[in-house]
């Protein structure tokens, strides 16, 4: 096993730092989105993994990988208005610390930024390598395109 880092391009959203912390803080606010043909994606673009049973709440997130049973990514670190620090547990074939910084342009104006570190094995690497940094950008797209209240 040996760790990659993944680093999204910096994405600006047009909200208020603290708006967009406190709405991804909270994963509650991202399970309709999951739900919503997050999933569907994720399988089409990684058939090897087929994800089901997804569940939440405010620290944490819960589901089904089939053949390798039930997995969880949980908030460990919240550093107010600045940083989510994210970490996998459980049946996860990948062990994944992930963050989400924000640093504020103006007032209205946020700069988003995701880091992924991957802990995999060389086979599961070369699986999914290029398709984690491709989909390190896309989240960041998805993130950065939220309906932020």
């Amino acid at each position: 096993m040996s760790t990659t880092k993944y680093v999204s391009d910096v994405k600006v959203i047009n909200n208020n730092q603290e708006v967009i912390f406190n709405y991804l803080s909270n994963f509650e606010n991202l399970s309709k989105y999951v739900n919503e043909g997050l999933l569907t994606k994720m399988t089409e673009q990684i058939p090897q993994i087929k994800i089901s049973n997804f569940e939440s709440d405010a620290d944490s997130c819960r589901f089904q990988i089939a053949g390798m049973g039930l997995a969880e990514i949980r908030i460990i670190e919240r550093e107010p208005h600045k940083t989510i620090k994210i970490n996998s547990s459980g049946g996860m074939p990948v062990g994944i610390t992930f963050w989400i910084q924000l640093l504020p342009v103006s007032a209205y104006e946020t700069k988003l930024r995701l880091t992924l570190d991957a802990d995999m094995s060389m086979m599961i690497k070369m699986m999914v390598n290029k398709k984690l940094e491709e989909g390190i950008n896309r989240l960041a797209d998805m993130l950065a395109a939220l309906p932020y209240r």
